[in-house]
C-alpha cells in the first residue's frame, strides 16, 4: 500500500484526526505566504502532541538558511521538504533528510511538455535526496492548489521514491494510484473544508480509497 503523507496541519486537533485515520507522516508548512503556515510554536505543540511512529515533514520554499536552521533547532522534524528554487548544496546543508518537490504544471494548469523539461535530469542533480514530490503547480509557484497535472508523466522506474501530490482527493486518489507506481501519495485541500482546516470525514474516505488499491 502506498503510503500517505497529509501536509497543511495548523492545528493539533487534525494532527491528531490524521493519526487516527493511520496517515504516516504530517506536514507543517514553514511558508509565510501560504495559508497553512505554521509558527515555530504551533509546529512545537503540534509535534508534542502527536502519537509515535507518525513522521513529520517540514516544509519550506526559498527560505533562508538561517530560518531553516530555526525551525529544525525546536521543532522535532524527521524530514525537510524544499518547495522552491533551493540548489542541491542548499538543500544538503542541515544534516537532515530530504524530499525536493517537482513542479510537473504549467502556468495555464496543464503539464508541462516532455521536451521543455526532463525530470531524471532535474532529478539528478539531487543525488542524496531521499524522494522527489512530483505536484501540480507550475515552477514559482507555491503546492496546496489543488491543481493536477497528467499522471502518466510520472517517471517509471526512478531509483529514488516518487511522491504523487496535487489535485488528490477521496474521488480520484484511487484512479491515480492504479495509473501511477509511486511509493506514496501527498494531500492537502482535498482533505480540507478550508485552506488550513481539514475535514475528518474526508481524511477516512481518502484513507479508504488509498487502502483500496
Amino acid at each position: 500500500m502506498a503510503r500517505v503523507k497529509i501536509c497543511g496541519i495548523t492545528s493539533v486537533e487534525d494532527a491528531l484526526q490524521v493519526a487516527a485515520a493511520g496517515a504516516d507522516a504530517i506536514g507543517l508548512v514553514f511558508y509565510k505566504k501560504s495559508s497553512r503556515y505554521v509558527s515555530v510554536e504551533q509546529a512545537v505543540e503540534i509535534c508534542e502532541a502527536l502519537p509515535p511512529f507518525v513522521s513529520v515533514v517540514a516544509l519550506f520554499m526559498n527560505a533562508s538558511s538561517d530560518y531553516v536552521h530555526e525551525v529544525i533547532a525546536d521543532v522535532h522534524c524527521n524530514m525537510l521538504q524544499f518547495h522552491g528554487d533551493e540548489s542541491p548544496s542548499f538543500c544538503s546543508s542541515f544534516d537532515q533528510p530530504y524530499m525536493k518537490a517537482v513542479a510537473m504544471g504549467s502556468k495555464g494548469g496543464d503539464a508541462n511538455d516532455e521536451d521543455d523539461f526532463n525530470f531524471t535530469e532535474y532529478a539528478d542533480q539531487y543525488p542524496d535526496a531521499k524522494a522527489f514530490l512530483v505536484d501540480g503547480h507550475a515552477p514559482g509557484e507555491a503546492g496546496g492548489s489543488g491543481q493536477s497535472f497528467d499522471w502518466q508523466q510520472i517517471p517509471i522506474d526512478y531509483p529514488a521514491p516518487i511522491i504523487l501530490a496535487g489535485g488528490l482527493n477521496p474521488n480520484n486518489v484511487a484512479s491515480a494510484l492504479q495509473m501511477a507506481d509511486v511509493y506514496a501519495v501527498d494531500v492537502s485541500s482535498g482533505v480540507e473544508v478550508e485552506p488550513g482546516i481539514k475535514d475528518a470525514t474526508k481524511i477516512q474516505k481518502f484513507m479508504q480509497e488509498v487502502r483500496s488499491v
